[in-house]
């Protein structure tokens, strides 16, 4: 039973319209005080269904084409974590890219990205554009051509619910600032090897007195090293319109990802 809640901000236009969303306390407070079920399940996040790309009819054969293709790309094409394809044909032509964190191992990443499609389809079950996300992984379904592009349209934003204790809110937006950056350089270090699980990744800790901030950044894999800094620059500056003052936040973009967290939430 839900008895809490807290509004989070979602941006989903070009023009940056924001549109409140009701988002569950009980999902926040599952990644707030539960840290070692975090690298043992998979929690959703959120979903977008992408109204302007249009929509398809559920007894045409489109939806069994994705899912084979898709099926044929997990099982084939999941060695790094990373998947891009196309299919379909003519005004049905669909365009897939998926990928897993960093951390999570070749099954888990299978087990989530199965569960994605599971999901997109009962969140937006006819539309042609679509993304979902959770803990684990992500999947973006679109009818636009998305390889090696910097996606500046859709942000999410998740918070963690508790505020930054002892009321020294700038000084932690500070160090949180100076963190991601820090992860930022890790993510598109020129020793990092393509076609690798942990490729445009990178996790990071920093002391903070008697605490520890936890931090994890990330890019989809077909961008370039140039593009996934760029895209970095772009979800480090929704840091203060996604979680100022709190103790843990996330910006989720289909191009690359944040988070932070004053709790350890990846494995090392």
């Amino acid at each position: 039973m839900v008895r809490n809640a807290k509004y989070l901000t979602l941006d989903i236009s070009s023009s940056s319209l924001s549109i409140s969303i009701l988002a569950v306390v009980a999902l926040q407070l599952h990644f707030i005080h539960s840290v070692l079920s975090l690298n043992q399940t998979n929690s959703y996040l959120q979903h977008i269904c992408i109204k302007g790309e249009g929509t398809y009819n559920q007894e045409s054969s489109y939806e069994s084409q994705l899912k084979r293709h898709l099926d044929y790309s997990i099982n084939n094409y999941l060695d790094y974590g990373f998947i891009h394809g196309v299919g379909g044909e003519g005004p049905n032509t669909f365009y897939i890219k998926a990928q897993c964190r960093g951390d999570a191992s070749e099954s888990e990443c299978r087990s989530c990205l199965v569960t994605a499609f599971s999901g997109i389809l009962r969140k937006c079950p006819n539309n042609k554009g679509r993304i979902i996300w959770y803990d684990n992984c992500f999947l973006y379904i679109s009818t636009v051509y998305t390889y090696q592009k910097i996606d500046y349209k859709h942000y999410l934003y998740l918070h963690n619910a508790k505020d930054v204790s002892g009321g020294n809110t700038k000084l932690f937006n500070k160090n949180t600032r100076a963190l991601l950056y820090k992860l930022k350089e890790k993510a598109i270090r020129k020793e990092q090897k393509p076609y690798t699980r942990d490729y445009l990744y990178a996790t990071a800790e920093e002391s903070l007195g008697t605490m520890k901030l936890y931090g994890m950044m990330q890019c989809t894999q077909d961008l370039s090293v140039k593009n996934c800094s760029v895209c970095l620059d772009s979800v480090i500056a929704k840091l203060p319109k996604c979680c100022n003052g709190k103790q843990g936040g996330r910006v989720l973009n289909p191009s690359c990802t944040f988070r932070f967290e004053l709790y350890p939430f990846v494995r090392t």
